[in-house]
């Protein structure tokens, strides 16, 4: 077997199906939150990642992130359509499973990613148009990020910067994509109440989505060890203080606790935690999730009408924002005592490591910012992106898919 672990490799087996369930229950989710006239057309944007991704990542996908690097901005062609990747393991990512496992675990990050931008875009963009612009951004911005952190030579990763389970390479990169295409298509048209249609299979997602993160979080220690197991307290403990951190602020500016918000508070913590999850004490995760729950509930309360933008089912507000803060968290509470491959964050005196963070946050958003803009521009010179009035009117589930979710009963 080649130094392959049976254990670690059953274990990424299992981690990597958990990843995969998040996408479905992303649509869910998501699903649940617009009009009943736009959840067919929701639902597709995630099973469309599904589908255009997988064949992305087998092609050029994996290499662009995994192979050699190239002046640690990028890995070269050695791995293009998988080629020399096998049951072998790769020594330099995973020494102890084989390499097509690893391969694939990383393939589910990189399809649920495209996946959490839709939740920007939703209620009004041209299926077509966002079935291209998620196969050019997986390209040209997830790949790159993924290697300035993950890859073997990348800038950030030789930086020093820590982001566990994708908190730069996933959460920033989608939450901030996804303001600058809420921002290009601007707002949705005021056509009856926009309100969510069915707040139970909303709830449902976000279980399924709190499930399949114990395999995006531990998972990502690559074996069944000390490591996975602190990722998986954290992941639940922040979770929970997540929703708990939500649901006081709602109980503070509503007086009310909603089913909405603490599903919401939840996938905060989540995203909080992401890259932290393995360098991280349990009870600074109680910390980072109740933190990164308020500032979330904040930004999509208060940020969005102060500053008028439509990010319909608030990727940037939880994806966006929390990412940011978890990767600012990992800078000040990271323990070497959870991690001995880590590094201490600023309350155990390493003040160097949240300034590496802030410069992995920054490049990260700058860089997802400006291509994602680029991408769209140049979209919009050959297509259209945007559904017309009509169509909006009329519901995308009707005029992108010629469907209907809730149909008469025959009889």
């Amino acid at each position: 077997m080649n130094g392959i672990n049976g254990a670690d490799t059953i274990f990424m087996i299992f981690s990597t199906a958990l990843v995969f369930i998040m996408t479905p229950g992303l649509a869910l989710f998501y699903g649940g939150m617009v009009r009943k006239k736009n959840i067919l057309s929701t639902t597709m944007h995630s099973y469309g990642a599904m589908a255009i991704i997988s064949i992305q990542w087998i092609l050029i996908g994996y290499t662009l992130c995994f192979g050699t690097d190239i002046k640690g901005l990028l890995g070269n062609f050695q791995f293009l359509g998988l080629s020399g990747v096998t049951f072998e393991p790769n020594a330099d990512y995973a020494a102890n499973i084989p390499h097509q496992v690893f391969m694939l675990f990383q393939l589910m990050f990189a399809i649920i990613t495209p996946a959490l931008i839709s939740g920007a875009l939703a209620e009004r963009m041209k299926f077509i148009a966002y079935a291209i612009f998620i196969l050019l951004w997986t390209t040209f911005v997830y790949d790159p990020v993924a290697h300035w952190v993950w890859g073997v030579g990348g800038w950030l990763r030789n930086l020093g910067a820590l982001d566990f389970a994708g908190g730069n390479v996933v959460h920033i990169s989608s939450g901030i994509s996804g303001l600058v295409i809420a921002l290009f298509l601007g707002k949705r048209k005021k056509l009856g109440a926009i309100v969510p249609h069915n707040l139970p299979i909303t709830v449902l997602g976000a279980g399924l989505l709190w499930f399949g993160w114990f395999g995006f979080n531990a998972g990502s220690a690559l074996a069944v060890n000390d490591i996975a197991l602190n990722a998986f307290i954290t992941t639940n403990t922040s979770a929970a203080a997540g929703a708990i951190g939500w649901s006081l602020c709602e109980l503070l500016a509503r007086k009310k606790v909603t089913s909405l918000g603490v599903a919401s508070g939840a996938v905060a913590g989540l995203v909080s935690i992401t890259p932290g999850a393995g360098f991280v004490t349990p009870i600074s995760s109680i910390l980072i999730g109740l933190i990164g729950g308020s500032i979330c509930f904040f930004s999509v309360t208060v940020m969005k009408s102060k500053f008028g933008y439509d990010d319909a089912l608030d990727a940037f507000g939880c994806h966006g924002v929390g990412g940011i803060w978890g990767g600012i968290a990992t800078g000040i509470f990271a323990s070497k005592a959870v991690n001995s491959a880590g590094a201490d964050g600023l309350i155990y005196g390493n003040v160097h490591l949240l300034g590496v963070q802030l410069i992995a946050i920054i490049a990260t958003v700058a860089f997802a910012a400006i291509v994602t803009f680029i991408i769209l521009k140049v979209m919009s010179l050959f297509i259209k992106i945007r559904v017309s009035e009509e169509e909006e009117q009329v519901g995308l589930d009707v005029s992108e898919h010629a469907e209907e979710a809730y149909g008469s009963i025959s009889m």
